[in-house]
């Protein structure tokens, strides 16, 4: 809108620029005026008249021109009024009119313009009285402060780093309308697309406003539907399986891919092309995708167009190599693609990855592998040749390092599979990652890059970590179903002065367990490829056993102070074993005041298998163990395989005599490719007695949960049973009013399978990761103990191993009781079920709900197993 020539009441002509021009088209990019805020008065400095301020501004034009005739168009005087914080020179600076120029409507025009473009003024008028100008002009207010209301769903500091406006600044519309801008693009970047924003002023004095953002929220805008037209060889479900963004429904709470994302839907597009490709659909392409906000701009519909053309075969598939160690009929095997199958872009893409890492197994870092087509729309063929490019033989130049604050260099450089002048091998370098991410120093997104060293057979192994915090303080709080209440402290640190080592100190106290814990390793003793450690503990644990109404009644107490020295060291890559001696005092004890009669442990009271095992005994143990690990991740593996063999033998030199023999293996693998993870492993393990001893009650075997889901705490094996006798001489057939005595075993084997479960991208976000599983165990190789009682009402009782020895009443026992040796079989449990581990942040959780499908008598089921800890 341009400015219009008037003139006043005094008929004095003047430019005005209209103030509507000014004024935002939309109600929502215009700041409303809000009431002004009450302050307490403050008194105004006396300014002088505008008159006065006009006559001094034209006494400081000196040289300005009398009106006569010869001067008309001329500028003769230029006065400025209506400045605060400006100086009126500042004013003149934007006009371009300066006394003596020549000047026109078009020149004051331009001058007017030219003040509403400094952005400094509100309002302005050019007044013309025969080559007297004035100036009229009201400043723009200073910022006083930035309000932001409303900001819930984002924090308010982020809305912050959007808005350019700040205190101390001169307020414009302009820059308000671009910051409203800002803040709606990162609500919509947020996926909340039926977010506003109102600006509103608050008047002050000084010429001075508070610039307040109002903003309502509103919901995330989700994805309503998703349409696809064009599609023929599939349908509509099925497609929509393969991308990322998914329609919202009520039960996907635990995913954000429902709401509407325009990244998301570029992936999408990616997604769908790659899933016709590798179906055989060569020429698929998107023709469209359009995303329609609702009415309520609560959700959006988006449709795709899709073209989905025709679907090839294989035809004749070849290998061509310019390197002199790579033959094409000696490396032809390694296509597995074969003339006649379904087109499949992914089997492209695996084959140039497998002659990839062929050739950098061979040296070759840069190998060139290109796929080149040739397309038959005839006969629906695509035949493929491999060629394989001419490159140099790489060397490593270099090992860099970088990221590491705290962590040494050497400490790094040492998991390195390659050093400087070795030739180049790629699966070295993918080793070199997975052990550096094993160390547990770093984030899971630590990164060697391969960057061209000074000549062409040259490469730089660049290693880009960031490390995470390795020392642990911890005190916890919790309830399990195991050990009711538990409370522990620690202190770890597992990158000791940022040389590798760990060093840490615990103890717990809970309803049946106390222990304090100290130990020390280095795992590098001297910078060479040797571990050395030690532990020293102490372990308090009363055992106890189930009595009526599934309480718990403790039982034999263990004391145990000692010592342990270890030390290990790589046999190969993956292979690794290790040494260590311990040395401990076992201290077994019952309650003399529930246990003992006249001094003596009372064998109807206790057991007369209890009975035997009191004492205390020295154990020696010297032990090795053989170690294999290729997993890709100790922490949370998802592929590669882990297998132990363990073996101590007590005695040497001193002590009670027996040998322990332990195997443990895992194996992991990716399923589907879509998150699922399959973990398969077995272990089982042997202890027997020589020397004439027999394997004491503390050194045995025990199983249950939670190694064992789905039963309880040493819930399977030899146990001994004792019921209680009705008056009528019956057994008391309800095992909650037993007393449950579980003996251990000497023989164990336990088999799982289990499938962990994505939850995408929220899930991983929570800590959250559920799992389906099977279990599969038995303990036994128990001699049959001596029961409590000889004699029956009858006379003698039969002493046949495994059966009923009734006990006559005595001692609280009013109907007598029996006692019953059961469990000691090899045959196999199996449970199934599910369970959720979750990383909360109050400490770890895991809960399992499964069921005991096969049992044998005497075993002790259990359906529902979780465990919980509270962190503060």
């Amino acid at each position: 809108m341009e400015a219009k020539f008037v003139r006043d009441e005094h008929g004095v002509a003047g430019w005005r620029r209209p103030l509507a021009a000014l004024l935002l088209s939309t109600a929502l990019a215009a700041p409303a005026v809000a009431q002004q805020r009450p302050r307490p008065p403050a008194p105004e400095p006396a300014r002088p008249s505008a008159e006065a301020e006009a006559r001094a501004a034209e006494s400081r034009n000196q040289t300005a021109l009398p009106a006569t005739a010869a001067n008309a168009g001329i500028v003769r005087s230029v006065v400025v009024r209506g400045t605060e914080r400006l100086e009126p020179e500042t004013v003149r600076s934007y006009l371009n009119l300066a006394i003596g120029d020549r000047y026109d409507r078009d020149a004051l025009d331009t001058a007017l313009k030219a003040l509403y473009a400094s952005e400094l003024f509100s309002d302005a008028t050019i007044r013309d009285d025969n080559g007297a100008l004035i100036v009229e002009v009201k400043e723009n207010p200073v910022i006083n402060r930035i309000i932001i209301e409303g900001a819930k769903r984002v924090k308010e500091e982020k809305i912050r780093e959007e808005i350019r406006l700040a205190p101390r600044q001169i307020f414009t519309r302009s820059k308000t309308r671009a910051d409203l801008g800002r803040i709606l693009e990162l609500y919509r970047r947020g996926g909340r697309f039926a977010a506003s924003v109102e600006p509103k002023i608050v008047q002050l004095e000084q010429n001075r406003v508070d610039v307040i953002f109002e903003i309502s929220e509103g919901p995330k805008s989700k994805i309503r539907q998703i349409n696809i037209l064009g599609n023929s060889k599939f349908k509509e479900g099925e497609i929509r399986k393969q991308m990322a963004s998914k329609q919202s429904r009520p039960w996907r709470f635990f995913t954000s891919n429902d709401t509407y994302d325009p990244d998301r839907l570029a992936y999408d597009q990616q997604k769908l092309r790659q899933y016709y490709l590798t179906e055989g659909y060569a020429d698929f392409r998107v023709a469209s995708v359009v995303a329609e906000l609702t009415p309520d701009k609560k959700d959006f519909i988006v449709t795709y167009v899709v073209e989905e053309g025709e679907r090839y075969k294989f035809g004749k598939v070849d290998l061509e190599s310019q390197l002199r160690d790579i033959k094409p009929k000696e490396f032809r095997p390694i296509i597995r693609i074969k003339e006649g199958d379904w087109y499949n872009a992914q089997l492209i893409e695996n084959t140039v990855e497998s002659l990839s890492e062929t050739a950098g197994l061979l040296g070759y870092a840069f190998a060139d592998v290109r796929p080149q087509f040739e397309r038959n729309k005839e006969d629906l063929k695509m035949n493929v040749t491999f060629q394989i490019g001419e490159v140099p033989r790489v060397y490593v130049e270099k090992v860099a390092i970088n990221g590491n604050t705290i962590t040494y260099d050497n400490v790094i450089r040492r998991e390195f599979r390659l050093a400087e002048g070795d030739a180049f091998n790629s699966i070295k370098v993918k080793r070199s990652k997975d052990r550096l991410l094993g160390l547990g120093f770093f984030q899971d997104k630590l990164d060697i890059e391969q960057k061209p060293g000074t000549t062409p057979d040259r490469i730089v192994l660049e290693a880009n970590v960031q490390e995470r915090p390795t020392g642990e303080l911890q005190l916890s709080a919790g309830f399990s179903s195991i050990e009711r209440f538990i409370f522990s402290a620690s202190v770890r640190q597992r990158n000791f002065r940022g040389r590798g080592q760990e060093i840490r100190l615990s103890g717990n106290i809970s309803s049946f367990a106390r222990s304090i814990e100290a130990g020390f390793t280095e795992p590098y003793l001297g910078g060479r490829n040797l571990a050395l450690g030690f532990d020293v503990f102490r372990r308090d644990f009363r055992s106890f056993r189930f009595t009526g109404n599934n309480t718990r009644d403790t039982t034999y107490t263990q004391v145990s102070t000692g010592f342990q020295v270890r030390t290990g060291f790589s046999i190969t890559e993956f292979w690794a074993a290790s040494l260590r001696y311990g040395l401990s005092r076992e201290e077994i004890g019952l309650d003399e005041s529930i246990f003992f009669t006249n001094g003596v442990c009372d064998p109807l009271r206790a057991g007369r298998f209890l009975c035997e095992q009191l004492g205390n005994r020295t154990v020696s143990t010297i032990g090795y163990s053989l170690l294999y690990n290729s997993l890709n991740n100790v922490r949370l593996p998802s592929a590669g395989q882990r297998f132990s063999f363990n073996q101590d033998i007590a005695g040497l030199p001193i002590g009670i005599k027996f040998i322990t023999t332990r195997a443990n293996y895992d194996w992991f693998t990716p399923l589907f490719g879509t998150g699922f993870v399959l973990n398969l492993g077995a272990e089982g393990g042997y202890v027997t007695g020589y020397g004439g001893q027999d394997v004491i009650l503390t050194n045995r075997f025990f199983l249950g949960q939670p190694q064992f889901r789905g039963f309880n705490i040493r819930g399977v094996g030899p146990r001994v049973l004792r019921r209680p006798l009705n008056l009528d001489g019956t057994i008391v057939q309800d095992r909650r009013q037993a007393l449950d005595d579980a003996l251990g075993g000497r023989a164990y084997y336990q088999a799982r399978a289990e499938i962990r479960i994505p939850l995408g991208s929220a899930g991983s976000e929570l800590g959250i990761r559920p799992s389906i599983f099977a279990d599969v165990g038995a303990l036994w190789s128990l001699k049959s103990p001596t029961l409590t009682c000889q004699d029956g009402p009858s006379g003698p009782a039969p002493r046949v191993p495994g059966q009923v020895a009734p006990c006559l009443p005595n001692d609280g026992f009013s109907s007598g009781f029996v006692e019953e040796f059961l469990g000691n079989t090899p045959k196999p449990r199996v449970s199934v079920g599910i369970g959720v581990n979750w990383n909360s942040p109050f400490g770890p959780f895991r809960f399992d709900l499964a069921k005991a499908l096969v049992t044998q008598p005497g075993d002790d089921p259990q359906l529902f197993q979780f465990n919980v800890g509270t962190a503060f």
